[in-house]
């Protein structure tokens, strides 16, 4: 399991930000600089009318990326870039976004521009309904006709299963980017390198309630996956005896403070 402890991180954002927010959209992004204006668009239509900001964490791309988001913020003052210094994966450009975040609402989804903006809304609006009261704290999306290739389709539905039957988390679709959840709940997880990919599990781990929703998936328009089905075996076994592990070694009792009559 990893750190970001040693992942430097630095950040440009505009002068006159919005005060209240009510929303931060985290966006992990490595080498997508042909995806993100579409995608940012998309966000901005999808948040229409919301005190929202948009924050993309460039994970050490070495393409054009940061020029891009420098113009788009040009006329874009919600839009925010934390860039990692090397690459360090998505788990590590989440956390970061997080922790850069003005709003305790999250709204992940990924930079490659295959899960729709449009669909923010189902995620974000049950826990913006509790107005961040409430022990609601991850609302995960889970795709429908997946615009994948046939071989990672399969190998990620292998993985579904037998992480669903091992951790017992009730969701069907865990790597989904599409995720709304509390920055104060996500902050209490335990870091580890692939987190992500467990978050339901994670969050009912430290008691929170979690729900799913179905979402839209869309073929890449543009750059190349990061991944292949053999690395994300290869890291897989390793990190899901790793959560099995915490989930047997959490915390069983909570408690409250007694009135003393003071």
């Amino acid at each position: 399991m990893g750190t970001i402890a040693d992942i430097g991180v630095y950040v440009f954002e505009q002068v006159n930000h919005m005060s209240a927010l009510s929303l931060s959209v985290v966006i992990p992004a490595k080498n997508e600089a042909k995806n993100l204006p579409s995608l940012i668009e998309g966000i901005n239509a999808a948040c229409a009318g919301m005190a929202f900001e948009v924050i993309v964490v460039d994970d050490g791309s070495d393409d054009d990326s940061v020029s891009v988001l420098r113009t788009l913020a040009e006329n874009m003052p919600h839009l925010r870039v934390v860039a990692h210094d090397r690459s360090a994966g998505q788990s590590a450009a989440v956390h970061s976004g997080v922790l850069a975040a003005k709003s305790n609402v999250i709204c992940t989804l990924d930079g490659d521009g295959q899960n729709p903006p449009s669909e923010l809304p189902k995620l974000f609006g049950p826990i913006l309904k509790n107005d961040g009261t409430g022990r609601l704290g991850l609302v995960a999306g889970q795709r429908v006709n997946r615009q994948d290739t046939a071989s990672k389709k399969l190998a990620s539905k292998f993985a579904n299963r037998l992480r669903s039957w091992i951790l017992k988390d009730a969701t069907r679709d865990t790597g989904c980017g599409l995720k709304a959840f509390r920055k104060d709940g996500f902050l209490e997880l335990p870091y580890f390198d692939h987190m992500h990919r467990y978050l339901p599990a994670l969050f009912a781990r430290a008691g929170w309630e979690i729900a799913h929703v179905d979402v839209t998936h869309k073929a890449r328009e543009a750059g190349v996956s990061k991944y292949n089905n053999l690395n994300r075996a290869l890291v897989g076994i390793t990190d899901l005896m790793g959560v099995a592990w915490l989930l047997k070694r959490a915390k069983k009792s909570t408690a409250s403070e007694i009135d003393l009559g003071h």
